[in-house]
């Protein structure tokens, strides 16, 4: 069964940098594009980075709000997806999510709180 388990969360001062992994099992990870999701208190869940997979190598996309900020990359021999946050702001505060787009699982998401 397919499975993400998201980790890496924590508290972090405005400015800072954390870095988030998520370990997929239960289908091919080298085969799909993988995706990090969030959602911050009342507001609907939104796409912030993917990376695509291929022959060709990968490709990736950002939201605009954290475009230059974020990376995520993705290491196929251990199934695992990253997401580095650099220049924290306050607004980035919100549980993040990962998930291979073309699968309707999901993880249970860690915490990331931007606060001074």
């Amino acid at each position: 069964q397919v499975q993400f388990v998201e980790s890496g969360g924590g508290l972090v001062q405005p400015g800072g940098s954390l870095r988030l992994s998520c370990a997929a099992s239960g289908f091919t990870f080298s085969s799909y594009a993988m995706s990090w999701y969030r959602q911050a208190p009342g507001k609907e869940r939104e796409l912030v980075a993917t990376v695509t997979t291929g022959v060709g190598g990968t490709t990736t996309r950002y939201a605009d709000s954290v475009k230059g900020r974020f990376t995520i990359s993705r290491d196929n021999a251990k199934n695992t997806v990253y997401l580095q946050m650099n220049s924290l702001k306050p607004e980035d505060t919100a549980v993040y999510y990962c998930r291979a787009p073309i699968f309707a699982s999901w993880g249970q998401g860690t915490q990331v709180t931007v606060s001074s």
